[in-house]
């Protein structure tokens, strides 16, 4: 089977990060919003999607600058503080098939991140950023999730994704292919199983070391080969 992953939330635990950037940042212009409200609004949306939604609600643009200065301030506190989502190098060690990733990040924050937690060498080239591949659609839109089977020559029931987010889950939904959910980063909280649930995943888990089993189950299930 052919594994596709998430970044954010599933193999590096940037969530959280990201949110307390924004919610910074969204201060200074007058919109006040908690860490915990943009994660449980925003997850898995890229920056200028939820500046969008934002300029909607408040009637007005933000300013010219910034989404330009929230990156560099984001980009630093990765830079120097993002981690690995815990069991992720025990977990691809154990895992059987070829593997990528699959993300709304951009390539640069992609490499920012993985090269961080020891990540980018163990899925290279095999990297994928929505806006930078195929239709340059992002989630939920289910072009980057179509991208990668494609290069890999991958039957969509023959494919997991494993997501931390009801856009991305929706968007690997659209594709064709099963889902996992995933809850174990540092910005879940009480009930993101049941939305990804609701949203398409056909399981959810905690620890990544339940992955390995996972497929193995869904190999033997209606739907997937051996």
């Amino acid at each position: 089977m052919l594994f596709l992953f998430d970044c954010d939330g599933v193999l590096v635990d940037s969530e959280i990060i990201a949110a307390k950037v924004d919610a910074e940042h969204l201060a200074e212009v007058g919109f006040t919003i908690t860490p915990e409200e943009v994660i449980r609004r925003f997850a898995g949306l890229t920056s200028r999607d939820i500046v969008e939604v934002i300029e909607a609600e408040i009637g007005r643009p933000l300013p010219e600058e910034f989404l330009a200065e929230q990156k560099l301030e984001l980009d630093r506190r990765l830079a120097a503080e993002v981690q690995p989502v815990p069991g992720v190098h025990d977990m691809l060690d154990r895992l059987d098939g070829p593997r990528c990733v699959c993300s709304n990040s951009t390539g640069e924050r992609l490499k920012l991140t993985m090269e961080r937690t020891r990540l980018w060498d163990r899925f290279r080239p095999y990297i994928y950023s929505a806006v930078e591949v195929g239709t340059r659609k992002a989630k939920p839109d289910p072009n980057v999730y179509r991208y990668a089977m494609e290069q890999f020559g991958a039957v969509p029931r023959e494919t997991i994704v494993v997501e931390d987010s009801i856009f991305g889950v929706a968007a690997a939904k659209a594709a064709g292919a099963r889902v996992v959910g995933f809850t174990g980063a540092s910005h879940a909280w009480p009930g993101l199983a049941e939305l990804l649930t609701e949203a398409g995943a056909e399981t959810v888990i905690r620890r990544l070391a339940d992955l390995p089993k996972v497929a193995e189950a869904f190999m033997a299930w209606d739907g997937a080969v051996d």
